[in-house]
């Protein structure tokens, strides 16, 4: 298999944290692939031309985080990251919930890319809310991101992280104890270190 990543990309660092914790390294070869540049093999697996993107050996092709995520964990039963029982919602809907505050965050940074004057400070105070907001609700309840690792923590650390190395002038970290203390400690993991963009 291939997966096609960006070192800085946070959605492809999910999947390399998951085929690095689901010791699948030797089964998923890792293209580097600059989704802003012009590649026709990128676009040919995924043609909205995003990472990650994943080529199967059979040759079918599997795009957006989480999906590939899921293909991953169901590769091999150890470790599964997504409970195949009544758990598997939880897991699944607090994977949104980070995924949603690196969706907001991976905004920002776009819309600070663009010139000054075009900037939309109405979206970029929203975003920002959005994304204290839900760090808030998470330290006021970890519990879906403690215990046995899922995909839902590999989610959370991979927005934290981004958070982290593209937007630093966010401090999420001064009246949200809990998850501070979290990250510090999931950042331990070999995999968030393998995959720490700040190493590239």
């Amino acid at each position: 298999m291939k997966l096609y990543f960006a070192n800085t990309s946070p959605y492809a660092r999910k999947a390399r944290m998951v085929i690095l914790e689901k010791g699948l390294a030797d089964q998923v070869e890792t293209v580097f692939q600059n989704p802003f540049d012009e590649s026709p093999d990128l676009k040919k697996a995924n043609p909205l031309g995003k990472v990650p993107a994943l080529v199967t050996d059979d040759g079918n092709t599997v795009f957006d985080s989480p999906i590939i995520c899921a293909y991953l964990d169901s590769l091999s039963p150890e470790t599964m990251l997504i409970p195949a029982d009544e758990a598997r919602w939880n897991v699944l809907t607090s994977e949104a919930l980070a995924d949603g505050i690196l969706d907001a965050a991976f905004s920002i940074v776009m819309e600070r890319r663009r010139p000054e004057e075009q900037q939309s400070s109405m979206w970029l105070e929203r975003w920002q809310t959005g994304i204290q907001r839900t760090i808030s609700a998470v330290d006021a309840d970890l519990t879906p991101f403690v215990g046995d690792l899922t995909l839902a923590q590999i989610a959370l650390g991979a927005a934290l992280g981004y958070l982290d190395f593209r937007l630093p002038d966010i401090d999420w970290r001064a009246s949200n104890p809990a998850i501070s203390a979290w990250f510090a400690d999931f950042t331990t993991r070999p995999a968030m270190k393998a995959t720490d963009p700040a190493n590239v």
